[in-house]
């Protein structure tokens, strides 16, 4: 599995279709049958408490991606707070299994991760 990180807008969709994948193989903020997931945020943030049933279902994808949601300014809500943390602990657990992981930035990706043995 390939995670995908970065910013909203940070052009991770875009990567996402170099690696051959097209609009149809690509699932936008729901987990179903197809290979690849975008916006995995909104799934998070609607469920924040059901994050651990996440984990394997999109380990077995090829392509998961993200935005990163762990910065800026503190949101006052708690559910939000409790939500903004599940994601990011949710990627962590992702990137232990991933082979790669890539960080988008300013359209640009960048590999943090690559490896040929995925970690159990």
């Amino acid at each position: 599995m390939i995670l995908v990180v970065g910013g909203a807008g940070a052009g991770k969709r875009d990567y996402v279709k170099t690696l051959g994948w097209d609009d149809a193989s690509i699932a936008d903020g729901k987990l179903d049958d197809r290979p690849v997931l975008v916006n995995l945020q909104r799934i998070v943030f609607d469920n924040p408490e059901d994050t651990q049933a996440l984990l394997e279902p999109l380990a077995r994808k090829a392509v998961v991606a993200c935005d990163e949601v762990g910065g800026g300014i503190i949101p006052l809500d708690r559910r939000d707070r409790d939500a903004r943390d599940a994601c990011g602990r949710l990627c962590c657990r992702l990137a232990q299994r991933a082979e790669r992981v890539v960080r988008v930035v300013c359209g640009i990706p960048v590999t943090i991760k690559e490896t040929n043995n995925a970690v159990e």
